[in-house]
């Protein structure tokens, strides 16, 4: 690792008779690593979120709600109270007829003790299979945007650890570079001339 002074903004861009090759050359990848680093984020996050947010639309659009009746009574005591919470609500067996007309079946929440033949609603697919409720447009939107984000984050990241890997190759080759010369003319500094 080599030692660092102060601070100062922009240094590998300023004149400096100091500067070599090997900064110069850090100075454009460590530019270009950032370019690509926001580039690649806002890209796979938009791009992800977009089809998140198009998926949980067609859901919406696909998936119907159908009337059920219970198989079974429904485990537990009835409440006199009318609203039931979700802790009241058990598992029990429906039945209903898909949009094809073929019988299916499947275990829905429901309040408890809630009598056989009761009707529930059910979820299902454009096959008629079982599905949980679409989620609104607002919730796909938030949904969509944590997705992405994520999505960018880690698609920004996979540029700027590899820029990091990149800087530390360069930095160990300047190192090296510095230590050859240090060799070559470290010794001519205790000459005098006489």
């Amino acid at each position: 690792m080599a030692l660092r002074g102060p601070k100062v903004w922009l240094w590998r861009w300023r004149r400096n008779p100091l500067k070599r090759r090997a900064d110069r050359v850090e100075a454009w990848v460590v530019l270009g690593v950032w370019t690509l680093t926001v580039l690649t984020g806002v890209l796979a996050g938009t791009s992800v979120s977009r089809s998140v947010e198009d998926g949980l639309a067609r859901e919406r659009v696909e998936w119907r709600p159908l009337v059920a009746r219970l198989a079974e009574r429904a485990p537990g005591t009835a409440t006199e109270n009318a609203r039931v919470s979700r802790a009241e609500q058990v598992w029990a067996t429906a039945r209903w007829t898909a949009a094809d007309g073929s019988r299916r079946s499947g275990q829905l929440r429901v309040p408890a003790g809630s009598a056989a033949g009761a009707p529930v609603t059910v979820w299902t697919d454009s096959e008629g299979r079982q599905v949980t409720r679409p989620v609104t447009a607002s919730q796909a939107r938030v949904r969509a945007l944590l997705i992405g984000g994520v999505a960018g984050l880690c698609g920004a990241a996979v540029p700027l650890i590899a820029g990091r890997a990149l800087r530390g190759r360069l930095e160990c080759r300047r190192i090296d570079q510095w230590d050859a010369e240090w060799a070559r003319f470290g010794p001519m500094w205790g000459r005098t001339a006489g």
